[in-house]
């Protein structure tokens, strides 16, 4: 199992495929197992070396439970130390959710190590987690209840999400501050996507009007968990945008 030492933090990743780089970060209390179950590997890794990121707290990375360790600014670290562990220079990079918010970071902290930025279910503005946090702080069992409502999740889906340190995870959710300064900076092709009937859909469609080179798409019905679940469609938009001239 490959791990990079980032900061003293052991992270775990996984390779896979040919072509040209992409690294995937996933979101919040998810882990690499969620790209294999949802179609994205199947689909992404005909035409692209998929580099698969345990952010930590999660999946197999070391999970402090300490808040400090889970600023954005380390997040992104964790990244380089992948890539410059894997003598890569410059890749694209895949995040949804808590992994776009990384993007983010990677686009303000790290932007000569990024070709192409693909962000999912995610946007640059501020946001508050304290009704989350307060779910976390009753265990596991209670965060595992909570999403079971959320979207159309597996008895296998909910097996890997029991598996999560729920200590690690309140620490991991911060309330975010506003980078959307950033914005304006994102000369790299970007691309947006956000389920249509996700909280957050109008923020994340309106990026295109402060990116430069951007471009957006979602799909009709669908919720922030639904979005991602659905990973052969939102596979294939990706492959559009990482295979076109722009």
């Amino acid at each position: 199992m490959p791990y990079v030492d980032s900061q003293g933090f052991q992270i775990h990743y996984q390779e896979t495929g040919n072509g040209v780089p992409l690294v995937m970060q996933h979101g919040f209390f998810s882990s690499i197992e969620d790209w294999y179950a949802y179609g994205y590997v199947e689909k992404l890794g005909s035409l692209c070396k998929l580099i698969m990121i345990d952010a930590r707290g999660h999946g197999n990375s070391d999970k402090p439970h300490q808040p400090d360790a889970y600023k954005l600014r380390h997040f992104t670290s964790d990244i380089v130390a992948v890539l410059d562990h894997l003598g890569i220079e410059k890749a694209n990079y895949l995040g949804y959710s808590m992994g776009g918010w990384i993007g983010y970071g990677l686009a303000k902290y790290a932007p000569t190590r990024l070709d192409r930025l693909i962000i999912g279910g995610a946007h640059p503005y501020g946001r508050k987690f304290s009704g989350a946090r307060q779910i976390l702080e009753l265990g596991i069992d209670a965060w595992i209840a909570e999403i079971s409502g959320w979207g159309p999740y597996t008895p296998e889906d909910l097996r890997r999400y029991r598996q999560n340190d729920a200590q690690a995870l309140l620490a991991v959710l911060q309330d975010r501050a506003d980078i959307s300064d950033i914005l304006p900076k994102m000369t790299m092709p970007c691309l947006f996507y956000a389920g249509e009937s996700d909280r957050e859909y109008d923020l994340i469609k309106d990026l295109v009007n402060h990116v430069q080179n951007a471009s957006f798409f979602s799909l009709p019905g669908l919720n922030h968990i639904e979005m991602l679940i659905n990973g052969q469609l939102v596979a294939g938009q990706i492959l559009k945008f990482l295979t076109s001239d722009d």
